[in-house]
């Protein structure tokens, strides 16, 4: 009677830690999301309604005479790359890497079970897609409290001041109207420092060349792995490269957007993610993870 008793006491009682982890993790989830959201919002922000600093110019500054070109990596190309690739990466590395994997600690949202492979897939993908977002962010934030002109500016805008003048050769001007281009393009024309296409490319490379550094265990060449991390590199050098060909960019703004970038890889990759624990540490993490309503909790 008693061993029944017990039997029954025990089963209630895992039905009521599994409802708590449940919660405890639903609960995990919702709030990555909100502080992911919230970010990537402001963001938009300074995409749609943003207002960059008016800076001015002299008529003698060479560096503001370029021609206007097409950007030879255009968005669509850096972000497919740039996200795409790392994202659909990480995914089918977790899949191989732990579809096989049997947790004794289950992961339940909703009554149905995570598979694991799915959880680090989450938090892996998450962390990237977060520093992502900080990255950009403080890029933006540079762009719109600079406003530093791009070296296409005459060749889009036009100003409509008489540079031909003694008295505006040597002049700081700061009051002029725009003559060409359009409103977008005059809005583009002040975010040249920092470069968000060299802080994008650095920071989604070098994060996934270390990310493979890691989850890359494939003993079949010596020199696969570093070949990819090579390659992806060399994918960021071209595309900071060809922001200045395309006079998108002073020299200076790449410099610092490949800085901003390189710097946030490495401060996610060390200290967000937990890419620098090694499987065995990584395993017993997760058993270290149990915290307790009232000395039992499942690790999340």
């Amino acid at each position: 009677m008693e061993s029944r008793s017990g039997k029954t006491s025990s089963r209630n009682n895992t039905i009521t830690i599994d409802c708590k982890d449940s919660k405890f993790i639903l609960r995990k989830i919702i709030l990555d999301f909100a502080i992911l959201f919230c970010v990537g919002f402001l963001i938009l922000v300074f995409y749609l309604w943003g207002t960059p600093y008016e800076r001015g110019f002299f008529c003698d500054d060479e560096s503001l005479k370029h021609p206007f070109k097409d950007s030879t990596v255009t968005n669509v190309m850096l972000y497919i790359v740039g996200i795409g690739l790392p994202v659909l990466s990480m995914c089918l590395t977790e899949f191989i890497r732990l579809r096989d994997h049997v947790s004794n600690y289950s992961r339940k949202v909703l009554g149905r079970e995570i598979p694991p492979w799915v959880w680090e897939a989450y938090q892996v993908v998450g962390v990237f897609l977060f520093g992502c977002a900080c990255q950009q962010l403080t890029t933006d934030v540079a762009k719109y409290t600079i406003g530093r002109l791009r070296p296409h500016f005459f060749d889009v805008c036009r100003p409509d001041i008489d540079c031909t003048l003694p008295e505006n050769k040597w002049r700081y001007i700061e009051n002029f109207t725009c003559l060409g281009g359009n409103a977008k393009l005059h809005k583009e024309m002040r975010l040249s420092f920092p470069s968000g296409h060299s802080s994008f490319s650095g920071y989604t490379m070098l994060y996934f060349s270390m990310y493979l550094q890691k989850r890359f265990t494939w003993r079949g060449s010596k020199l696969l792995r570093h070949g990819i991390q090579f390659l992806l590199m060399l994918f960021a050098w071209y595309t900071i490269m060809t922001r200045v060909s395309d006079y998108k960019h002073h020299w200076s703004d790449v410099l610092a957007g490949f800085g901003i970038g390189l710097l946030y890889a490495v401060v996610i990759f060390a200290f967000v993610s937990n890419l620098r624990k090694t499987p065995r540490s990584r395993s017993h993490g997760h058993e270290a993870e149990l915290r307790a309503t009232n000395g039992n909790r499942v690790p999340v």
